[in-house]
């Protein structure tokens, strides 16, 4: 793995740094000293901002753009800054006002993605889940972050963003740890309808479910759940936090990841074999 999912945060603040280092030096300004003292900064600040310790501001950038006389670039400026402020949310503050809203937001990115890879080492995908399911994920995330109650709802929308499964246009490649088959959420009656419900849907063309068994001579270690949209970004989901990948570098290194994943799997038959002996096993 070439860099962390929490490093991406700080490298794209030290290459957003980097690029306001060249545009200082390309409008005139030597150093950061030079460049500060126009600005009316501090040294220190300016150095803060260009080596990706402190988060320029917008008025931050305005000034690079406008002192370095290159005003076409502020808005370009903007926009990477909050690309940088969207790739670590915490969970905290994701779901403060409950668990529904988090849900509808992801619904323009299903439905614009033509093909989903995912990982999850430890529970079922949200859009191969059953009703009963979900609720039972949605409940446990509220009582363990102390949100209010929409458990309901919030499994509901989740359901309801599952219509794009059944889009013969799009491309969905789903792998799961074998512990993800056995990990409890509900009752063994949620369990077996839920394990049922995979084999239901590995049956669609545009799907497919990879298993990767417990006894595999792993060449990849488990890692967090990663969500690929295309090309375009990887959501990756940590304990206290979701983050968001969009450096195309990035975005590859994970591809690669769930391509060395994938060979590990069992698909067709032998996936079918582990959700089955994960069915029975139940009490």
């Amino acid at each position: 793995m070439e860099s962390s999912p929490s490093s991406a945060v700080r490298e794209a603040r030290v290459a957003l740094g980097g690029r306001l280092k060249e545009i200082r030096k390309a409008g005139g300004f030597r150093t950061a000293r030079a460049f500060a003292a126009r600005a009316g900064w501090s040294e220190s600040k300016a150095s803060r901002i260009e080596n990706g310790i402190t988060q320029p501001s917008e008025e931050d950038l305005r000034q690079y753009a406008e002192l370095c006389q290159v005003p076409e670039v502020y808005l370009d400026l903007v926009a990477t800054v909050h690309n940088v402020e969207e790739m670590y949310v915490e969970w905290r503050r994701l779901h403060r006002n409950g668990l529904r809203p988090v849900q509808e937001a992801r619904v323009p990115l299903y439905e614009r993605t033509s093909h989903f890879r995912v990982y999850e080492p430890g529970v079922i995908p949200d859009l191969l889940q059953t009703p009963a399911y979900a609720r039972a994920i949605t409940g446990r995330i509220i009582g363990f972050w102390g949100i209010p109650d929409d458990a309901e709802a919030a499994a509901a929308v989740r359901i309801s963003r599952q219509q794009v499964l059944r889009d013969a246009n799009r491309q969905f490649g789903f792998l799961l740890e074998e512990a993800a088959l056995r990990s409890r959420f509900g009752d063994a009656e949620v369990m077996a309808n839920q394990l049922g419900h995979l084999l239901t849907v590995s049956v669609l063309q545009q799907v497919s479910i990879g298993i990767i068994p417990t006894t595999a001579d792993r060449t990849m270690w488990p890692l967090e759940a990663f969500w690929i949209y295309d090309n375009e970004r990887v959501i990756v989901e940590l304990a206290t936090a979701e983050i968001t990948v969009r450096q195309p570098s990035e975005v590859a290194t994970y591809a690669r990841m769930f391509s060395e994943l994938a060979q590990m799997a069992a698909y067709g038959k032998a996936a079918r074999a582990l959700i089955a002996e994960a069915i029975n096993a139940l009490e």
